[in-house]
């Protein structure tokens, strides 16, 4: 209780100490020392170095007009204004406020107040100054920050930024101006896709068209013979950067009247489909209005394609042709247009040999190459099977897959999205360091045959070292997105397939790999365990040791978790019926695969024959335009 009273007693003491303390002193004991009276920026007279910003987001005749008008008016205001001095009108014309990217001027002016060279800049509005809140607040704050301050005056807003009470009125009037552009992006972007729905596209400058009163495009002919000298040289074989240096030589002009060729923009040529008379709206898009970065339209938005909408100047078939060879030119092809080839005989009857270098097939074309030579739907032919008096009665009992047993010193195959791998066992079964992949879409197999170094479509699939014949790498990036489409696998995920030397008594062999028996390796990162099943996060973890590497666990098809293997009876020799006699005749080369409509293109005589004319009557033209 005393110790209450006593504790009770020291908080009065020390509350009456403080209100002691802060009566202060008598004021006539103390000296007050007064600091300059800010001047109000209306009645300051110091002399000042004064910038002018202005800006105008277009360049149409109307803009200029507004842009003369902010110069002419600021000229006018220093002017009248005593003690100011005019440093420089920093002007950007036609160019958007959302973001610095362009604005030469703007940047210029700012790097002048970090230099030391103006004291204020006077512009029009907030929305002139930035229509971005970041650069808008940030740019004020830095300029406020520096040792001498530098101040913005907003003329149509009345507002001065080195007032202590501007920056919450800046900052709902900068976000007001931002909203305003996001606003009128949506308007604008809302009217393009109304246009491109009906039909209305955007014409740009066109090397080869014109513009009729309507917008049409129509041919200029003389335009027209550069644009058709370029496709067929490309056709031909000629790079993109041979062809810029014929063009520069011949002195052809550009849309824009240059005589001076780049290789980007004979390949912006190439890729344009207007110049076999289609239109493809809406290949690049703006995600953010505010940096005006560009980005491709890889369906992000919707495109709109219009077949035949003008007068072609190059036939749609060669113009395909040419974006396969554009498409490929990374794989090392340079001027061939190869074909799928399907063995029609033999035991890799229906095998379609694989291109190493050529991404222009699809999935499907392997598919129907397969499927060609057939007369009917592929059937695996039924087995039958003879037993002697004595045999043992197998029914029931199944081969055990050796996928689960030790891996080592096995014929395996593993793809991934990216490359090829063989394993060493598989490379030393041939002595030949190439080889040829072909595969069979419709009884899932896949063989490998050695071929010459020469052969089109050779993989180099192993190499020499130290005398050891050792596994190489191969990239795939051509072809292996095709296979994966095909054998409808995920592309993050790799797959690994055993499989089994075949040979006859003729001396023929082969690998076989039977897509009945993929392993799949799954990136860690991608498996989601439930949690709330807490059994299997305990089995996963504690009872059982994932088989993989760290970053990919090895994975089985589900099917095999109620089985050993295949039905001893029913095996998947089924698949392998066409290696049951002595003659495979492995060496047969596939036949051409020629689709329903295949490309009408013109013919590599009559390219060269066009080619040469052309180039000689330009020189003729240009000695001409010499010579006068």
């Amino acid at each position: 209780m005393n110790e209450n009273i006593k504790h009770l007693s020291s908080v009065a003491t020390q509350k009456e100490k403080i209100r002691q303390r802060y009566k202060g002193i008598d004021m006539d004991e103390l000296d007050v020392i007064p600091a300059i009276p800010q001047e109000s920026f209306y009645d300051d007279q110091h002399d000042k170095r004064v910038a002018v910003y202005a800006r105008v987001s277009t360049d149409s005749s109307r803009q200029t007009s507004s842009y003369e008008l902010q110069k002419n008016h600021y000229q006018d205001v220093i002017q009248r204004h005593p003690g100011w001095h005019l440093i420089e009108i920093y002007a950007d014309e036609g160019i958007s406020g959302t973001s610095l990217q362009h604005r030469d001027s703007f940047v210029r002016m700012i790097n002048d107040c970090y230099a030391g060279k103006i004291d204020l800049i006077v512009t029009k509005s907030v929305s002139r100054f930035a229509r971005n809140v970041l650069d808008c607040i940030g740019y004020v704050r830095k300029l406020a920050a520096l040792q001498s301050p530098i101040g913005i005056f907003f003329e149509t807003e009345n507002l001065y930024t080195l007032n202590s009470n501007s920056e919450m009125s800046l900052s709902f009037i900068s976000t007001l101006a931002q909203e305003e552009s996001h606003n009128k992006s949506e308007i604008m972007n809302a009217s393009i896709e109304m246009r491109f729905r009906r039909g209305i596209f955007l014409t740009p400058p066109l090397l080869g068209y014109d513009q009729d009163e309507d917008g049409n495009l129509v041919i200029h002919e003389e335009e027209a013979k550069t644009v058709r000298l370029i496709f067929f040289m490309y056709l031909y074989g000629y790079t993109c950067q041979e062809i810029a240096d014929t063009l520069s030589s011949l002195g052809r002009r550009t849309k824009k009247g240059n005589t001076n060729w780049s290789p980007s923009s004979i390949l912006n040529i190439l890729q344009n489909e207007r110049h076999c008379g289609d239109v493809l709206a809406r290949k690049t898009w703006t995600p953010n209005y505010l940096d005006h970065k560009v980005k491709k339209n890889k369906q992000d938005r919707n495109q709109y394609c219009q077949r035949n909408h003008h007068q072609p100047i190059i036939s749609r078939d060669d113009f395909i042709a040419v974006q396969r060879l554009i498409s490929n030119a990374k794989y090392g092809n340079k001027g061939i247009l190869p074909e799928l080839h399907v063995i029609t005989n033999g035991a890799l009857k229906g095998f379609v040999s694989v291109n190493p270098r050529w991404a222009g097939f699809k999935a499907a074309d392997y598919r129907l190459a397969s499927e060609s030579i057939y007369d009917d739907m592929i059937k695996i032919p039924s087995k039958t099977l003879e037993v002697n008096t004595g045999d043992f009665d197998l029914r029931g009992y199944e081969i055990a897959r050796s996928q689960f047993f030790d891996t080592a010193n096995k014929v395996f195959i593993t793809f991934s999205s990216g490359s090829l791998s063989f394993s060493t066992e598989c490379v030393r079964k041939f002595q030949s360091n190439f080889v040829e992949l072909l595969i069979h879409p419709g009884i899932q197999l896949i063989a490998i045959r050695p071929v010459n170094r020469n052969e089109k479509n050779a993989i180099q699939w192993s190499r020499q070292l130290n005398g050891q014949i050792i596994s190489r790498n191969t990239s795939g990036a051509a072809y292996l997105p095709n296979l994966y489409e095909l054998f409808n696998w995920k592309l993050d995920c790799k797959y690994r397939i055993q499989g089994i030397k075949k040979h006859n008594n003729n001396d023929e062999a082969v690998l076989i790999f039977s897509l009945q028996d993929t392993e799949v390796l799954i990136p860690t990162d991608s498996l989601e365990l439930s949690k709330d099943n807490e059994q299997i996060k305990v089995s996963f973890e504690e009872d059982v040791k994932p088989i993989g590497t760290k970053k990919r666990i090895l994975a089985f098809p589900e099917e095999w978790v109620y089985t050993f293997g295949n039905d001893y009876y029913h095996s998947q020799s089924v698949q392998l019926s066409n290696f049951s006699d002595d003659d495979w005749n492995l060496k047969n080369q596939g036949t051409p695969f020629i689709s329903d409509s295949p490309l009408k293109i013109t013919s590599t005589k009559e390219i060269e024959k066009t080619i040469e004319t052309m180039i000689y009557g330009m020189k003729q033209e240009t000695n001409n335009e010499r010579n006068n």
